[in-house]
């Protein structure tokens, strides 16, 4: 598998974190085909990296409701 560089890319918080620091992702919108997200609080950390179909299904479902935690 192939490394991608992501030192370039800008990255936006999640609507949904809070200001105290609390569980907060951070994806980048930058890639047309993949959407790298990562953990806010470590920035320099590693980041997971979906393809955006994939990620866009996700957000489909977690608005709709349709996953449920464990």
């Amino acid at each position: 598998m192939r490394a991608i560089d992501l030192s370039t890319v800008t990255w936006r918080k999640s609507s949904y974190s809070n200001p105290d620091g609390g569980q907060c992702i951070e994806i980048s919108p930058d890639l047309p085909s993949l959407v790298p997200v990562r953990d806010s609080k470590a920035p320099h950390g590693p980041a997971l990296v979906f393809p955006a179909a994939a990620w866009s299904a996700f957000v489909t479902s977690v608005k709709g409701g349709r996953l449920s935690g464990a």
